[in-house]
């Protein structure tokens, strides 16, 4: 049974219909309108994925590609809307609205006090159409409307509150850097369309063979493989997207979000568009082995690195987006040693039990006020045991502890880098090794600062008199860990997504790993060449999901996170001091990642300190000086001086005009002499 047109339109235009509503008629409708409309926009993309991922699994449809709309035509060019529907791609719209769709229901408890409560909804949703559009396309300048669509969308929401000039300088730096990446991307098109002279997916990987051989002239004496330069450009677009080093700067700061939006573009969706393109791209990335090498260096860099920051941070929802950082260079690093598969496996798993580490982490910044800071937190557990037993089980997830969803999905990663012979894999085996034992530092000292130890804050009630006991500072701010009153279960709007999410984050690895990564699930969706086929490798020794966590026990990722475990353990619930002690003694390193590598410092310094020094230049130097000096007061200057000039030759006197004429007639003569001679 064949996919129909009409279900794969409702579910990419359904979101958008809510966006519309809430967006538009929102005042109208109201509150409970337009959060009832949006919910129900994505509700039903969400029921129609997982009816299209089951029709492609068991109902035995092939695979969709049709083209729908076309845009234009111009020559033997044309570009067209169309959705390319196979395994890939049902896999990503499940996850995308799923996710989606719960991160709905958690506003309404999370923003029932905003005033942009429509406005928050109507993004939201637009944000969900935008990234099906991306992920359902079946060619690149669709991929390209999606891929712009959502950078638009991720830039209104991290700007939310746009009161705050924090939100306002996040919003900005995530839009500046990503049209870093966005212009390598576009550049990586332009060369498919030179090189392929095609938009169109299917056609355009069909011809990629014809890519080898080919070089691109750079320079006189300089000529580059074609094919590494369109998949090295197309890469830096995933890099500005999927936050990769050296253009992850701006993952963090856009925690300055409302929590929802975190959970949603900074976990499960936007951030992985860039993996999805990459895996989507393969039969072009399988031409170039620069390219794959690039790939897997830069992922392994972010993967071990970007992990370390969080060790020192003290923002719960900074700790899960330097970890989120970390996670997509695992992601990465799959995607440089041909483990497509084992890439997009890991972005589902990831999506769910990060979605929930963000969504807890929102659960415990409502009970405690709006209080972001761990060091003012503590013992937790009792006051919100729903949260503190979904965190835990997406903190076990995220560490990669066997028999939960990260497990198969990190484990899986690790060993296909083993297995790996590409230039630059022994680096890369090494980063994601320690990046296992740094993401347990930092997920069990978020967990144990959270909820475990002795209470961090002071709760001051009422005194009878019907108004709060207001501490404040010298600054007029509220004083850090004061609170009215005792924290508690947040309401089921918040605690049901945590549930439903945490579910998926304990049994989908164990089901999903032996079809997504050993059984040819994606079938055509993915290509790999036998010689760098690592997963087929491994898959030899795989017997099982039980025995593959079994066996995980014996292995050392989890032998460094037990490591781990026991560390943090007796630092945070034993002797809280050695923890200060550590941070002196390693002093100038704990500076180093404080400082996030200086990376900000330098990028302020030099770009936009840089850029406004230029732009300064240009206007005193060119502006004032040149055009507005010499070109248009200059001309003036110069009509000014030449009329002054003339003038006294109008003196009024006749002799003077009867001088003049006898000495032109002179001078005429004598030209026409010069001439006749």
């Amino acid at each position: 049974m064949e996919l129909s047109t009409s279900i794969l339109l409702t579910i990419a235009l359904a979101p958008l219909v809510g966006c519309l509503l809430a967006g538009f008629l929102g005042r109208i409708i109201g509150r409970a309108g337009s959060h009832t409309a949006t919910i129900l926009g994505v509700a039903i993309a969400c029921g129609l994925s997982f009816y299209v991922l089951y029709q492609l699994t068991a109902g035995g449809a092939p695979v969709y590609n049709q083209n729908i709309y076309t845009w234009f035509e111009i020559g033997k060019y044309n570009a067209h809307v169309g959705f390319l529907v196979d395994r890939l791609t049902a896999m990503m719209m499940v996850v995308v609205t799923f996710v989606s769709l719960l991160v709905h229901i958690y506003t309404i408890g999370y923003m029932h006090e905003d005033p942009g409560y429509q406005r928050f909804f109507s993004y939201i949703s637009l944000f969900t159409f935008s990234m099906l559009m991306l992920v359902m396309s079946n060619n690149f300048m669709q991929l390209f409307f999606g891929w712009e669509a959502v950078g638009l969308v991720s830039y209104l929401l991290i700007g939310f509150w746009y009161k705050r000039p924090t939100a306002i300088f996040a919003n900005l730096k995530a839009f500046l850097v990503n049209r870093v990446g966005d212009f390598g991307f576009l550049l990586g098109i332009a060369g498919v369309l030179y090189f392929l002279g095609t938009l169109d997916y299917a056609t355009a990987f069909t011809a990629a063979p014809t890519l080898v051989g080919k070089t691109l002239q750079i320079t006189q004496n300089t000529h580059w493989d074609a094919a590494t330069v369109i998949c090295i450009l197309l890469f830096i677009g995933a890099m500005g997207k999927s936050a990769q080093v050296p253009l992850h700067v701006w993952l963090p700061d856009s925690m300055e979000g409302p929590t929802p939006i975190s959970a949603l573009i900074h976990a499960a969706t936007m951030v992985t568009a860039g993996i999805f393109m990459v895996a989507r791209m393969s039969p072009i990335f399988e031409l170039s082995e620069q390219a794959l090498s690039f790939v897997m260096i830069i992922g392994a860099t972010g993967a071990l690195f970007t992990g370390l920051i969080g060790i020192v941070q003290n923002d719960i929802k900074r700790v899960v987006a330097y970890s989120t950082l970390s996670q997509l260079g695992y992601m990465t690093v799959a995607l440089g040693v041909s483990a497509y598969s084992g890439a997009v496996f890991h972005l589902m798993t990831h999506a769910f039990f990060k979605a929930l580490l963000f969504l807890g982490a929102g659960s415990v910044i409502i009970a405690m006020h709006h209080e972001q800071d761990m060091r003012y937190m503590g013992g937790l557990r009792k006051y919100m045991p729903i949260t503190w037993i979904t965190m835990w089980i997406g903190s076990l997830a995220l560490c990669g502890v066997p028999f939960f969803a990260g497990f198969y999905s990190k484990d899986a990663i690790i060993e296909a880098v083993g297995e790996s012979h590409r230039w630059g894999s022994g680096y890369a085996y090494f980063c994601v090794m320690a990046g296992a034992f740094v993401t347990a530092l930092y997920t069990f000292r978020q967990m144990y600062l959270t909820f475990h130890g002795k209470e961090r804050f002071t709760v001051v009630h009422d005194h009878g008199h019907g108004h709060h006991v207001e501490h404040k500072d010298d600054h007029g701010h509220h004083e850090p860990g004061i609170m009215h009153e005792t924290p508690h279960e947040t309401p089921w709007v918040v605690t049901l997504p945590l549930v439903l999410l945490a579910i998926p984050s304990v049994l989908v690895g164990f089901f999903a790993i032996q079809p997504m990564l050993f059984g040819d699930w994606f079938g055509s969706a993915i290509h790999i060449n036998e010689a760098n086929n690592v997963l087929g490798e491994i898959g030899k020794e795989f017997h099982g999901a039980a025995s593959m966590a079994l066996h995980g026990f014996t292995q050392l990722p989890f032998w460094l996170v037990a490591a781990a475990f026991a560390i943090q353990t007796y630092i945070y619930l034993f002797n809280p001091s050695v923890a200060d002690r550590i941070k002196t003694a390693l002093k100038p390193i704990y500076n180093m990642l404080n400082h996030k590598y200086w990376f900000d410092a330098v990028y302020f310094i030099v770009f936009a300190r840089g850029g406004m020094a230029l732009g300064r230049a240009l206007w005193k130097g060119g502006d004032a000086a040149v055009i507005d000096g010499v070109l248009v007061n200059g001309s003036a200057g110069l009509v000014d001086r030449i009329a002054g000039g003339v003038r006294r030759l109008q003196s009024g006197y006749l002799y003077h005009y009867a001088f003049a004429m006898i000495l032109g007639l002179i001078l005429l003569l004598g030209g026409y002499w010069l001439v006749e001679q």
